[in-house]
């Protein structure tokens, strides 16, 4: 299904809105966080560290903002598996653009960040969308 098929359905479409809206706002902390602690430290733990201080604020937008769903505990001990794999992904793109690519540390996570994206999204409405037992 492509892109513009799936975003052409109205739910999904005011959905993936909040979610640029929603996760523009956390990679902005994300990045500030970044930036912040890269004169100090190396760009792959200043990047970890900020990515896992977005997290939190990453699972609140989503539940409550984006995907208007339920909090859960058990959603919020998944939310860190889904951002796990965005992570690696993230962070080897971030390595990529650095070592081999001789992209400046500072502007490699704007790289990241948009590959990134599809799959996050994908990954996030699906945690948000399971129902989860009570009892």
């Amino acid at each position: 299904m492509s892109l513009a098929r799936l975003l052409s359905h109205k739910h999904i479409s005011a959905e993936a809105l909040r979610f640029l809206l929603g996760g523009g706002v956390n990679t902005l902390l994300s990045y500030a966080i970044y930036w912040l602690l890269l004169p100090w430290l190396s760009y792959p733990v200043a990047y970890t560290i900020s990515y896992a201080a977005a997290i939190f604020t990453g699972f609140a937008i989503s539940t409550w903002f984006v995907f208007r769903a339920p909090w859960s505990w058990h959603k919020l001990a998944a939310f860190p598996l889904v951002q796990l794999f965005n992570y690696l992904l993230g962070l080897g793109t971030v390595t990529v653009c650095v070592r081999y690519l001789g992209i400046d540390a500072k502007i490699a996570p704007v790289l990241a960040t948009v590959i990134v994206l599809p799959a996050n999204f994908l990954l996030t409405r699906s945690l948000m969308r399971l129902r989860v037992q009570k009892g």
